[in-house]
């Protein structure tokens, strides 16, 4: 049983709080910013209040880190809008300083110039002229000039990272047939091309090696005096100054670790960060994925590739959790039954495995969000990504309920399904179900669609390069879409309708061939991952049942509607899509994820865009949604001993970030 040590005056403090709590915090561009509760916290042990409060630390001390992975501008470009924005003397209601206040919220929102999700940079609505004159009337002391550096000359460099569209415009780019790394903004190459990283990293992988680390995944590639070699991330290399706060932190936390296995789990991960040895990472993952007792849990690191357009790369990412108990019923049901749907998957048993390992599926409570899961977060987590370890030791899974209860929230009676859906009675059965099998088609994904599969021996991890990404989640997806549809999560009282995946199914669709649209600018394609799988799902499954209109789109009153006829042939299909994609990951058919992903998962109709686009500005939302963090704050006895730590949610969107910014400035403006 837990130790029971909540301070009196803390509670009340936050019931005072809680009764003005406002999930709203700010609006700007395309993007709502809304606050998360961490509801449990009070509960916690002195003890575990500390390690939750010295892991978020530790969370947030890398933040400059992923600024300069997404680009190289990045932190000069930050440093440089925050001087001017905190030191305006000028007209605030003037409407350039409006736009760049925006241009600036959307910065921190980023971590950097170019969309958080679309990737496309974005060019500022105020003026050249406007900013050259601000930055004269802020003192240079303020400003990130390299020694030496006039105003004139910063300017003249940095003005067109910002202005221009054509420089730097994609950070992520995956166009097929060009080289995706000379035309990528992002920072994890200097000076090398696709060849030639392609090649680096193939003759670093050894075919034999049963148990391969995931090469290149914490290093920039460059090339210096015509030498392609590694900058690896570590203390006392490249992010040291950086990643030494975060080990600080961790020597901090080790000491109140919950078990001895947590202890060694955080010990393995300073080695990790000291020696930047990727054997000693994969020593971390295992550790951390057998470490179940505890129920406090972190996860601090270069994680995921997302934006490497190779997937070799981890950004830098870290979060704290700890276990909702009553909400993890669910995914433990799903994680027991893990060798049923694994044997009753529709996939060529070859590609299936003869052992499911050590599935651990939770949902999880968010303490405090860090990097690249900061301020957009992911509702749904399974590490780690190394296949061998997923395969040997298993992985865990995690739903986080806090932030779904948070999205959920704000999104309940916006307009948006009342705009989108067909009819009367589907509208009905989103209402009755959407938020159950959505949270339930959440944890298939991460709990079992991850850890399902095997590749074929000798089936090289990387083999499907650029579309790697689009191709596992798309694997994931359907998985759970096939199984939402079972009698067996009837059964397993995990649904109490056998018609109630139908609300899934059809919010699934409508977001893949429609909804998602809000969210690219008319004439683009679909550039990002997870937009990409979502699409090439939805679009695959209509092409191919069309004969049987299975999926139709229907008009009515002048406007576009998705109409599914056929809900059991649509789970059919998502089977045979299924039994495709893991034949494809399998067997590292690039050729196969090529043609899936470029046929379906990145063109777009442009008469159907601009009417989604032109109905959705009608509704006046936000199509993307991010977090500030609650506040920690310890308190002191005289001898300077933590004696309680309270909890806050008091804190506004910029006041964090400009908070962050002082508190976390760990790396050089200049010269990284």
């Amino acid at each position: 049983m837990k130790e029971q040590n909540v301070m009196k005056n803390n509670s009340t403090d936050v019931q005072d709080e809680m009764k003005t709590f406002s999930y709203a915090v700010d609006r700007f561009a395309d993007i709502q910013v809304i606050r998360y509760k961490v509801p449990g916290f009070e509960d916690l042990s002195l003890d575990q209040k500390k390690l939750v409060y010295f892991l978020s630390k530790a969370a947030l001390e890398g933040r400059d880190i992923l600024y300069d992975q997404n680009g190289k501008y990045n932190l000069r470009i930050r440093k440089m809008l925050e001087a001017v924005y905190t030191h305006f003397d000028g007209d605030r209601s003037d409407k350039e300083f409006i736009a760049l206040e925006i241009y600036l919220k959307r910065v921190w929102f980023s971590n950097g110039i170019h969309h958080h999700y679309a990737t496309d940079k974005f060019v500022p609505d105020f003026s050249p002229e406007f900013l050259r004159d601000a930055l004269r009337k802020t003192d240079a002391s303020e400003l990130p000039l390299a020694d030496g550096m006039s105003l004139d000359e910063f300017c003249d460099e940095v003005f067109p990272i910002i202005f221009d569209p054509n420089i730097m415009s994609k950070r992520v780019n995956q166009l097929d047939g060009a080289d995706v790394i000379q035309s990528s903004a992002c920072n994890y190459y200097s000076g090398v091309s696709q060849e030639e990283a392609e090649s680096f990293y193939r003759r670093m992988k050894n075919p034999d090696d049963a148990h391969p680390v995931m090469v290149g995944l914490n290093s920039r590639l460059v090339k210096e005096d015509g030498v392609v070699k590694e900058k690896v991330w570590k203390v006392e290399g490249l992010y040291g100054t950086a990643i030494e706060r975060i080990v600080y932190w961790l020597e901090k936390a080790k000491p109140y670790a919950e078990t001895a296995e947590q202890r060694e789990v955080i010990a393995t991960l300073i080695n990790y960060y000291q020696t930047g040895d990727l054997r000693t990472f994969d020593d971390y993952s295992i550790l951390w994925v057998k470490d179940l007792d505890a129920h406090i849990d972190f996860t601090n690191g270069f994680i995921e590739s997302y934006g490497d357009p190779l997937g070799l790369k981890g950004s830098w990412e870290a979060y704290v959790n700890f276990k909702d108990v009553v909400a993890t019923h669910r995914t433990e049901v799903l994680s027991e039954n893990a060798a049923w749907f694994e044997q009753h998957s529709p996939v060529d048993h070859r590609f299936k495995k003869a052992h499911v390992k050590g599935v651990s599926a939770k949902v999880i409570t968010a303490a405090i969000l860090g990097g690249d899961l900061y301020p957009s977060s992911a509702i749904g987590i399974n590490l780690p990504n190394s296949n061998w370890i997923r395969s040997v030791h298993g992985s865990k899974s995690v739903t986080i309920g806090n932030l779904i209860d948070s999205y959920n929230k704000v999104a309940h009676g916006n307009g948006f399904y009342e705009e989108f859906v067909y009819s009367g009675d589907v509208l009905k059965l989103i209402e009755k179900y959407g938020d159950m099998t959505d949270d339930l088609h959440t944890d298939l994904h991460e709990c079992l669609g991850h850890g399902s599969g095997q590749l074929l021996p000798g089936t090289d991890p990387d083999a499907l390069k650029v579309y790697g990404s689009t191709i596992e989640e798309a694997r994931a997806d359907l998985f759970a879409l096939y199984y939402l549809a079972d009698k067996k999560l009837v059964d397993l009282q995990l649904l109490n309708d056998s018609e109630a995946y139908k609300a899934q199914y059809y919010t699934y669709i409508l977001n893949g061939l429609m909804t998602q649209l809000v969210r690219i600018s008319l004439g683009n394609n679909v550039e990002e991952a997870h937009m990409r799988n979502r699409q090439l799902i939805a679009r695959w499954a209509f092409e191919h049942g069309k004969e049987e209109k299975v999926i139709e789109f229907v008009r009515m009153n002048g406007k576009t509607y998705l109409k599914i006829n056929d809900f059991s042939r649509l789970r059919s299909l998502f089977g045979e899509l299924l039994a495709e994609i893991q034949r494809i990951k399998s067997e590292g058919d690039l050729e196969g994820a090529r043609y899936l992903v470029e046929t379906y998962g990145v063109k777009i109709d442009p008469v159907l865009h601009k009417e989604v686009l032109e109905r959705y500005e009608q509704l006046h939302l936000a199509p993307y949604k991010g977090f500030v963090n609650p506040v920690y704050e310890p308190v002191m006895d005289a001898d300077g001993e933590i004696t309680d730590v309270h909890i806050s949610y008091s804190e506004g969107y910029a006041e964090q970030m400009l908070r962050y910014s002082k508190e976390y400035a760990n790396l050089p403006y200049v010269n990284n």
